[in-house]
């Protein structure tokens, strides 16, 4: 496969949908973002490579990282599957920071990538590590090779000042027995992981291990081979917020997407994909960035399906 041809060619038929949508303008350290901006990498299972556009600018994660906070939970778990007494594994069909579902499920998040969904994994690895934000920075540090990787604290304080709705996710959960630690430092330790910063480039080599079926790119195990297929499987049905149909449906890979415009993409055996656009859809998607998937995965014949 000669990515980097398939990776021009992606970007040319992106290049039109760059700067539709709008950005998070509700983070405002977020909304100072030019929505012009369009990368895109791939990072093969033996840890080559290839990249063009921005690949290498650094953005914000955001919710990306919830795909890395459950993996470290899972990890730290040794089988146990606790977590998923605490959260579901099924779409919500509701916006990502809804408060009506908890209300219907008695403070159970219907996945772990919903925002009170996320709130609970983090919850859960902040009791098994003593500070969740950190155990995830330095372990996106070691998988993608980068020890520069850091929090961007202009977005984590913007998010802190404009972090009601979250608050109230994280009071409701608690008020049912749901958070095993303070509300404030659930919500402290969600913030700064959303606030990282990584390029596509990062990103494509830190999630290879989802690729890699749970081996970590030094080549030890970080999940058993069912336990990456299990998250894989969550990103499909619910890592693209209440677009997960739409998203199976044009492309037909297991990811995970950030209202900072990212989305990361697996291709279980092969790679592992980053994309970034900032401009978003209605439902918090990178416009730019789901055309790019689509295309890549037209080109290449590559899906899980």
């Amino acid at each position: 496969m000669d990515y980097q041809a398939v990776l021009e060619e992606v970007a040319a038929y992106a290049r039109p949908f760059v700067g539709r949508g709008h950005v998070a303008d509700y983070i405002p350290a977020l909304a100072e973002v030019s929505p012009d901006r369009f990368g895109i990498a791939v990072a093969d299972i033996n840890g080559e490579v290839y990249g063009t556009g921005d690949w290498q600018v650094p953005f914000s994660v955001q919710s990306i990282s919830k795909a890395f906070s459950l993996a470290l939970v899972m990890a730290g778990s040794h089988g146990d599957d606790d977590i998923w007494q605490r959260v579901g594994r099924e779409p919500s069909g509701t916006p990502f920071n809804s408060l009506v579902q908890l209300e219907w499920e008695n403070g159970i998040p219907r996945n772990p990538f919903i925002n009170a969904g996320a709130l609970v994994v983090t919850d859960r690895l902040l009791t098994m590590t003593g500070d969740a934000s950190t155990s995830m920075l330095e372990f996106l540090q070691a998988e993608s090779g980068n020890t520069e990787l850091a929090f961007d604290q202009a977005v984590a304080g913007s998010e802190a000042d404009h972090g009601d709705r979250n608050a109230a996710l994280a009071h409701f959960m608690a008020s049912f027995g749901n958070l095993e630690n303070p509300v404030p430092s659930v919500i402290e330790h969600y913030f700064w992981q959303c606030s990282i910063e990584m390029s596509c480039r990062d990103l494509a080599v830190a999630g290879g291990f989802l690729a890699r079926h749970g081996l970590r790119a030094d080549g030890s195990r970080l999940l058993e081979a069912r336990e990456a297929k299990r998250i894989n499987a969550v990103m499909l049905t619910c890592g693209t917020y209440d677009a997960a149909g739409e998203f199976a449906y044009r492309v037909g890979l297991p990811a995970k997407s950030g209202v900072g415009g990212g989305i990361v993409a697996v291709v279980p055996g092969r790679c592992t994909l980053c994309v970034w656009s900032p401009g978003l859809d209605a439902r918090g998607n990178s416009v730019a960035g789901m055309a790019a998937l689509d295309q890549f995965t037209t080109l290449t014949g590559w899906s899980i399906f």
